[in-house]
């Protein structure tokens, strides 16, 4: 069950849910015992995490509603890994017209995926395979990428490139390491970008980014 301080960090994200929170809720406790189950034979997340998974996992990934419109319809995760930030956003825009796209290689990490999905009746897909492997018409339009501890913002800037159309945004977590990374990405990278702190990490932002274009001239 979760603590008065979980609930509390979770429930600051209320307003944005699609649905009554007590039910978002109970679906993130859903999650969390089939998290703790599964981490017993897959490594899911970071085991010194689990005690504060409310706060450390779950509400960290909701802070990113702050951030979504009613417009984005297509969200595509990469590296999906334990699910985060995707189902608990996923959670918390159930009955919206809102879809997942997880990807995810590891099978067993896709399979937790998949078991999470179907028992919380998520509107998500999991492609158990590499980013690079995905071919930009099999997603569709997406509106919102993002990701959470997968790779420096170069790399990630790299993934998601081939993903974006006019309109799409990039919303990635990163911790104190997000200025050089910034710097980095820039010399590769063309991109608008807007940080916003982190509800959940003192020296973290969440960097969202616009108009992602190579600068790499090709010949």
């Amino acid at each position: 069950m979760v603590d008065a301080r979980g609930r509390a960090a979770v429930l600051r994200y209320a307003p944005h849910f699609s649905r009554d929170p007590e039910a978002v809720i109970a679906d993130l406790e859903s999650y969390a015992l089939l998290l703790e189950k599964w981490q017993r034979i897959q490594n899911l997340v970071s085991r010194e995490t689990l005690a504060d998974m409310w706060r450390r996992h779950f509400a960290d990934s909701l802070q990113v509603l702050k951030l979504l419109t009613e417009s984005d319809r297509t969200i595509l995760d990469l590296g999906s890994g334990g699910g985060f930030p995707a189902l608990p956003l996923a959670i918390a825009s159930k009955g919206r017209d809102r879809r997942f796209i997880l990807v995810e290689p590891t099978s067993r990490k896709a399979s937790f995926l998949r078991t999470v999905a179907r028992n919380l009746g998520l509107d998500v897909r999991v492609e158990a395979r590499r980013t690079e492997d995905i071919d930009s018409r099999e997603t569709g339009r997406v509106d919102v990428i993002t990701s959470r501890a997968l790779a420096s913002l170069p790399q990630l800037c790299a993934l998601a490139a081939p993903f974006f159309g006019p309109e799409t945004r990039a919303i990635f977590h990163k911790g104190r390491e997000h200025v050089e990374e910034l710097v980095e990405s820039g010399a590769l990278w063309q991109h608008d970008v807007v940080l916003v702190k982190s509800d959940t990490d003192d020296s973290g932002v969440l960097v969202e980014l616009k108009n992602l274009r190579s600068k790499q001239v090709r010949s």
